[in-house]
Formats: C-alpha cells, structure tokens, sequence
C-alpha cells in the first residue's frame, strides 16, 4: 500500500533516481519542496531548466561551462602550456579548490574500461592531441588510481611521448581506487607536487 498520493510518490520516485539520493533522502526532499514557498520552487526549477538547455562543454578543455570558453580556458594569467588531463569536471574541481595549480585543463569525460566497452575512442583523447599541435610544454595525466585510470594514464603516456612533450604522472598521495573527487585538497596538492615523469 502506498503511504502517499500520486504526485508524492511520483516525487520521491524521481529524486531517489538521481545519484547519492536514497530514498529516505527523497522523502526529505521531497516533503522539504513541497513545503517551500511557491517562489523558491519555481525559481529552483527555472534554474534547473536554464542549466540545463544553457550549459555546454567548453570549446578548448571540454569542462561544463555556460561560455564558449570556460573561466580556467579564458585566463590569460593561467599558464596554458601545461595541461592536466583529468577524468570529469568534478576532478577538475577537485585541483580548482587547491588554488596552487596555474595551468590548464583536458577533461576526458570518462576512462578507458575495456570491461565496459570504454575504449580510446569513447573519451576526448582526439581533442587532447589536436591541442598538443599548440605551444604546450607539459601533461600532466591525473586520471583516478584506479584500473581503468591506471590503463589510461599509461595509454596518454604513450600517445603523447613520440611529440617529445613532456609527460608527468601524479603522484601516489591519492590512494588505489580512490576517486579524486572525494579526496581532501591537501591530499590533491602532495600528488600534483609530487608527479613523477613517465
């Protein structure tokens, strides 16, 4: 039996279907909604809806932005001969809250798997050789320490090696299978200074 009516269940139903939402957490939200001034609900589903048909990938690095060019892209006080390449914008988040890294950014939107059926062709590596033909010095690959960021680190590396650009690796201050999204800025910080070349 249904402890509530449709349009609550059906509430529930759809915030529990977004990631890290239990269904005790939408049941939380979805009583805190319905109980929030009418103004504040609408104006959180008319930013919803704005995000959603106004945000884009950022033409040079491929984070989400609502520009052509991303803040980080668009900086001429960043340097942008040193480029690190990272799985998804929360990563590059991740190195943003640092506040210690001048350069750029790649993002790949995934990691080769081929247990998923992920292969090179699935991610931007494409676009990432097609910014090494600029004036770029240094990658710095800082994919997850996981199997299939392992994989994809060692396949950049060897893609990249033959320009004769240098190749850097970060280091092991983020733990095996740890997602950097969740690791603590200092964490971050000793992995990016203390990257090995590859």
């Amino acid at each position: 039996m249904d402890l509530y009516s449709g349009h609550i269940n059906k509430l529930i139903e759809e915030l529990a279907a977004l990631p890290g939402i239990g269904s005790k957490s939408a049941q939380r939200l979805a009583f805190h909604l319905i109980n929030m001034p009418g103004d504040k609900v609408r104006r959180l589903t008319e930013t919803i809806t704005a995000a959603k048909e106004n945000v884009r990938y950022c033409r040079e690095c491929f984070t989400l932005t609502d520009q052509e060019l991303c803040p980080v892209c668009a900086s001429q006080k960043r340097n942008h001969k040193t480029i690190m390449v990272v799985e998804n914008t929360r990563d590059l988040a991740a190195y943003e809250k640092t506040g210690k890294y001048e350069g750029v950014y790649h993002v790949l939107h995934g990691a080769i798997s081929p247990m998923l059926g992920i292969g090179p062709g699935d991610i931007r590596l494409k676009e990432l050789m097609a910014r090494l033909q600029g004036d770029v010095e240094e990658v710095i690959i800082a994919t997850n320490s996981s199997l299939e960021g392992e994989t994809t680190a060692m396949y950049i590396a060897k893609l990249i090696k033959p320009t004769g650009i240098k190749v850097t690796r970060i280091a092991s201050g983020v733990p095996v299978g740890g997602d950097l999204e969740y690791i603590d800025e200092v964490t971050l910080l000793r992995a990016l200074e203390g990257r090995v070349e590859l």
